[in-house]
């Protein structure tokens, strides 16, 4: 049960720090859709981060021949 409201405080600080919000305002405002855009905002926050830590481009810049080729279009 710990773990669970401590995840659901992390999730209003998160939302929170992003968009400069008190807590409070978090909890009268915020629903289900702002905590969806922050997870999926955050994942690729973090993707994005360990991709260049690796030293790796984190989006590969493919042109579209080359993309449409991968799907088997040309």
């Amino acid at each position: 049960m710990k773990s669970v409201k401590m995840a659901s405080i992390m999730q209003v600080d998160g939302i929170g720090k992003r968009y400069g919000l008190l807590p409070s305002q978090v909890i009268k405002e915020a629903d289900t859709f702002d905590l969806y855009i922050m997870d999926a905002a955050m994942s690729f926050e973090h993707y994005h981060n360990k991709k260049q830590a690796d030293g790796k481009a984190p989006i590969p810049n493919y042109t579209q021949d080359e993309l449409q080729e991968m799907m088997g279009k040309k």
